[in-house]
């Protein structure tokens, strides 16, 4: 597809705007618009900030107001047609006298598509897919959410240049820096869910809480003068050639941290749309269906690790508590079905590290017969908890717990994620050890990677991963890269699956 500069410049800008809203808009997309008018000057410009809140369309019409007449909106996703807590878009678009729509990717959502065919049912012009790529990448929480009805996967691991995540005696505290663990904290924070298995509970007795720090944790990570390489498609658009140096931005709009409204040229002041855009009602904003909806102490057991155990054993421990630390908090989360029995304080906000609600992320642990102690700290007040076991297990644990069927010796992993997106759990931060790692590899479920690389050698210890269904070279799982960040000391690569069926359409 051939795409003019100017609509490639303004999508790109979309695409940024988009990324304001990674991890306070669940169970929502994120999604930007900029909105030129009919001279193809800047009018307004907006992005969905918050679940329940104006959409992005509506704040960067109400920022252009008669300036849209007769001009064009950007706009990442398909403008909804569906009323849930607020008004179709399509039909914002309309009253605004809009002459041309431009979208990235299409609404997979079918109670919410089919803006684009209103629109040019009235005349409008449409055209889709400019800067898809970039469009389904900012976004990829919620479209694998929305096309594959599960949770999106994200692995964090830490480890050795040689791949080692404890040293041979099972020590782990600290192969990473600093700088490192308060991105990880950061991570987290913007996660719906952190899961990790029976084996790092009964290891490392994390909280599997996040401690969101400030929001340029990445960009104060490493001097601004070192070099940044961004790997494959870049969501920055046109404008992003070459490498970056180190700073609040990042090649990966999902895993830069919350900003603030950017400046916009042109437009009048935001006015109360937008306001609303930024900031909460009173209480945040209750989580629910509506319009495109679809993380120690070193404590450790030798357990009782057997065949029934094999995705969750007891030597999976180390990779909460151990490598990234464990400070109790609160991050960004949901309204869930599972999530009852704690509440923040009345303080929490947009981009502050907790969400919707004022809930911290749901705290999932894999637990195919129900070991967790009673008195395991995953199972204070901190944040809420849900346990995976199996089905048949016979256990006396008090907890929420999920009954999920056996697959191999451990669970099946799918029917967890499509249970925690039965909760509105978009997307989820695997945290839970080589062995659970290995498994949701094997069983095709790990969506993104992010390896924290410090620079040292163990020589020996526990592997980063275990098994992961590979029994010969050409089983490997290939990965590509997006991106190579100096952060501190340390590296932090990002990569995902080279084919990822379902996801990209």
């Amino acid at each position: 597809m051939d795409i003019p500069a100017q609509d490639a410049a303004h999508m790109a800008r979309a695409v940024e705007l988009a990324g304001h809203g990674h991890g306070t808009t669940s169970p929502n997309p994120v999604v930007g618009c900029v909105v030129l008018d009919a001279d193809g000057r800047v009018a307004g410009e907006g992005f969905h900030a918050y679940a329940g809140g104006p959409h992005a369309e509506v704040v960067a019409l109400a920022q252009a107001g008669e300036r849209a007449r007769g001009g064009t909106a950007y706009v990442t996703l398909e403008p909804c047609d569906h009323t849930g807590r607020t008004g179709p878009c399509s039909l914002a678009l309309l009253a605004a006298g809009v002459a041309r729509v431009v979208i990235a990717v299409p609404d997979p959502n079918p109670r919410a598509a089919g803006g684009a065919a209103r629109l040019r049912a009235h005349g409008v012009s449409v055209t889709s897919g400019v800067l898809g790529a970039e469009g389904e990448r900012v976004n990829e929480e919620w479209l694998t959410y929305a096309r594959l009805g599960r949770s999106h996967v994200t692995w964090k691991f830490a480890a050795t240049l040689d791949g080692r995540s404890a040293a041979e005696d099972g020590t782990s505290q600290w192969i990473t820096s600093p700088a490192a663990r308060a991105d990880v904290h950061r991570l987290r924070a913007a996660a719906d869910a952190i899961v990790a298995g029976i084996g790092t509970v009964l290891a490392d007795d994390p909280h599997l809480t996040a401690r969101p720090g400030p929001t340029s944790d990445i960009g104060s990570a490493a001097p601004a003068s070192a070099g940044r390489a961004s790997v494959g498609p870049s969501s920055a658009g046109p404008s992003s050639a070459g490498p970056a140096s180190v700073g609040p931005a990042t090649a990966d709009p999902a895993l830069a941290g919350p900003a603030s409204l950017p400046p916009t040229t042109g437009a009048a002041s935001v006015g109360a749309a937008t306001s609303a855009a930024v900031a909460r009602p009173a209480g945040g904003a209750a989580g629910g269906a509506e319009g495109r909806q679809g993380v120690g102490t070193g404590r450790r057991s030798g357990g009782d690790a057997g065949p029934g155990d094999s995705a969750t054993a007891p030597g999976d421990g180390g990779q909460s508590g151990g490598q990234d630390g464990e400070v109790a908090g609160t991050g960004v989360s949901r309204d869930s079905k599972a999530r009852v029995g704690w509440t923040a304080p009345a303080s929490a906000a947009v981009g502050d590290g907790r969400g919707a609600g004022g809930r911290g992320p749901l705290r999932v642990v894999v637990d195919t017969r129900g070991r967790t102690p009673q008195d395991a700290r995953v199972l204070d007040d901190s944040a809420p908890t849900l346990v995976a076991i199996a089905e048949d297990a016979d256990t006396e644990l008090k907890a929420d717990l999920l009954r999920l069927p056996r697959h191999g010796r451990g669970l099946d992993l799918e029917a967890l994620l499509k249970e925690l997106a039965a909760r509105e759990v978009v997307s989820v931060f695997l945290e839970g050890g080589p062995t659970l790692a290995g498994e949701f590899l094997r069983q095709g479920l790990v969506d993104r990677v992010v390896a924290y690389l410090a620079p040292a050698l163990l020589g020996s210890g526990r592997a980063a991963l275990g098994a992961a269904g590979v029994g010969t070279i050409g089983e490997m799982h290939r990965l590509t890269f997006d991106e190579i960040s100096p952060i501190g000391p340390d590296v932090r690569l990002i990569a995902r699956p080279a084919t990822q069926p379902g996801r990209e359409q």
